[in-house]
């Protein structure tokens, strides 16, 4: 368990980071009107000529220090979306709300049905439907680090919008309310039980259809959100697909290990891709993409395109041409067991208020 020292001594080093040095390419527009907006976001949107009525619409959320155009930038989505014809919409987080731009995905103010930020989200889905006729069966959300949380808040809160996520070095729905436990989950201290995950997005909503299909990404060198975040993810999800406590398959892409999970129709319901010796962000291929993927901070190359994979995966983008091998994949979710085997990771309340307090005093959190 992290010290209240150690705790105290994150918090000092906590300050507004400057916006990932990325300018702006100008292929995004601003999305405004599209409701109360309870979260106070910013959005903005891409629209390929070649996106016609009832095209699929995506969902992204950038990291903290980032913004919606630097993240564009990098990661490809527009331009991706000008090869497939696909809508792009692009929340994005204000200094206001989080000093280092990072959404407020630990936040029960920010991350239920019906309020904050997530309602937020959901309002900027709604009007982007209806102004640009998308198809409503075919939207997806994905998000690197507090976005992939906030994606996966997302499918949790509002299921029954999304036909599938995705998330790059993020956290499982609901596993922290308050700062330093978001700080405990991020290093992979403590945490629901498994048997616990699952329960925490069926009580979400009063969804009773089929779920989201899933994407979990993460580098095994993640210092910042321990991979075994990533293990957490598919325990939360997979029962809610019956699928098998085993992958259904197992194989290499590009050198990196890839499992999948078939639910009982045969159906991929959830799939996983382990990055070998990444650090903390996106994985991109800069020299083969197709669709110039840039490196940046949190932007990382690593000869494997999430974005391409990613959409590919969600059926709206053809496959790109991997190099695949069959293999035996060492499985991760060990790590989970052994993280839930430690004792009381959660800080005492008073504790919490302590350092809670501190942090608003400090204009770190609202």
């Amino acid at each position: 368990m992290r010290t209240l020292s150690d705790t105290l001594a994150r918090l000092k080093q906590l300050r507004p980071v400057p916006t990932a040095s990325v300018p702006a390419n100008g292929r995004l527009q601003p999305f405004v009107g599209f409701g109360s907006n309870p979260g106070r976001l910013k959005s903005c949107i891409y629209l390929p000529d070649s996106a016609g009525p009832g095209a699929p619409l995506v969902v992204v959320l950038h990291g903290c220090t980032q913004n919606a155009s630097a993240y564009d930038e990098s990661s490809g989505w527009s331009r991706l979306a000008d090869q497939f014809g696909f809508i792009v919409l692009y929340p994005e987080q204000q200094r206001a709300n989080n000093p280092n731009l990072c959404f407020n995905w630990f936040s029960p103010a920010d991350a239920a049905r019906g309020q904050g930020e997530a309602l937020s989200i959901r309002q900027m889905i709604a009007a982007a439907q209806t102004r640009h006729r998308t198809d409503s069966e075919r939207v997806f959300v994905n998000g690197l680090s507090a976005g992939g949380a906030m994606a996966a808040v997302m499918l949790a809160t509002y299921p029954e919008v999304f036909d599938a996520g995705a998330v790059i070095a993020g956290l499982p729905f609901g596993v922290a309310c308050t700062v330093p436990e978001a700080f405990d989950r991020m290093r992979g201290h403590g945490g629901p039980t498994r048997e616990r995950l699952a329960g925490l997005v069926k009580n979400a909503s009063r969804h009773t259809g089929r779920w989201p299909r899933l994407s979990v990404w993460h580098g095994t060198a993640d210092n910042t959100v321990d991979q075994l975040n990533a293990s957490a993810l598919i325990a939360q999800w997979r029962p809610l697909h019956g699928a098998p406590a085993a992958p259904s398959e197992t194989d290499i892409v590009n050198g990196y290990p890839h499992r999948v999970w078939r639910d009982a129709s045969g159906r991929a319901a959830i799939e996983e891709y382990s990055i070998t010796n990444l650090g903390h962000g996106t994985p991109l291929d800069v020299a083969s993409s197709g669709h110039g993927e840039t490196a940046a901070p949190f932007m990382l190359d690593a000869n494997i395109s999430s974005t391409r994979l990613i959409a590919s995966f969600w059926g709206i983008a053809a496959q790109p041409t991997e190099v695949r091998t069959s293999a035996a994949v060492e499985p991760v979710p060990t790590l989970f067991e052994r993280a839930n085997s430690r004792p009381g990771a959660l800080p005492q309340a008073g504790i919490q208020r302590t350092i809670e307090d501190a942090l608003r005093s400090a204009g770190l959190l609202r």
